[in-house]
């Protein structure tokens, strides 16, 4: 087993990023880091290592308020999610490394251009839109390391307010990455002890992105930074796309 620090501190710098990310919206660590970080390491390496950065930053977070949490919500996103993460663990073992890498670019950029529409605030959706969301995210959850953007979209439109949606998304977050990180567990995705060692320079990065997140959630509001993440997403998420069909 090799470590190599220079490798170790860029990908702690992108776990910075990203926890800074996450810890103003509640989501969107992975969006930032997983394009990045798969210029640099393999995709399962990098999905196994920055799930342990997941479930530190999503336990800090997710247990920050879980009284404001919407029950109700969360008990019909979790069995959907659980379904979703074996759908996508399977997937994942089985898929080329190349076509995991179009398949993460696509999704990036899609993601991007959905955040970067404009549009109205419509109608509360029906509740049964929470198994799609919850599947969805299961899937996206295991496959690309990135279940929130279908659990965003969903709460969204649930008629929720703004510190019952933040605590109702930790919540089904935490879920989400409890439930990757048994089955990383189970197919032997977090066997590599390099991925432990690694992550003894990321959860520390990440913890500190989330310091800093407090204070830039007071000064900048949520709308703007997703809108300037979504534009870095969008170079991003291209970037990969070209590199795995060239």
């Amino acid at each position: 087993m090799s470590a190599d620090p220079g490798e170790i501190a860029l990908l702690a710098a992108l776990a910075f990023a990203g926890s800074l990310v996450f810890g103003v919206t509640g989501f969107g660590a992975a969006l930032v880091i997983m394009p990045l970080a798969t210029q640099f390491v393999a995709l399962p390496f990098a999905l196994a290592l920055y799930c342990l950065m997941d479930l530190a930053n999503s336990a800090r977070i997710g247990l920050e308020n879980p009284r404001r949490a919407v029950r109700a919500e969360w008990r019909r996103l979790a069995p959907m999610i659980v379904a979703g993460t074996a759908a996508g663990v399977t997937l994942l073992v089985n898929l080329p490394r190349r076509a995991g890498m179009a398949a993460l670019g696509a999704f990036v950029v899609l993601y991007s251009i959905y955040a970067l529409w404009p549009r109205r605030s419509g109608a509360r959706i029906s509740a049964r839109w929470a198994w799609p969301a919850g599947f969805a995210g299961g899937i996206t959850s295991a496959v690309f390391g990135a279940g929130g953007p279908p659990y965003v979209i969903y709460l969204s439109q649930r008629g929720l307010g703004k510190e019952e949606f933040r605590a109702t998304l930790g919540l089904t977050t935490l879920t989400s990455i409890s439930t990757r990180v048994v089955a990383f567990l189970a197919t032997g995705l977090l066997s590599d002890l390099r991925v432990w060692l690694y992550a003894l320079g990321v959860v520390p990065a990440a913890w500190l992105g989330l310091s800093l997140a407090r204070r830039i959630y007071l000064a900048v509001s949520r709308e703007a930074l997703m809108r300037a993440v979504a534009v870095v997403l969008l170079a991003s998420g291209a970037s990969l796309l070209a590199r795995a069909l060239a």
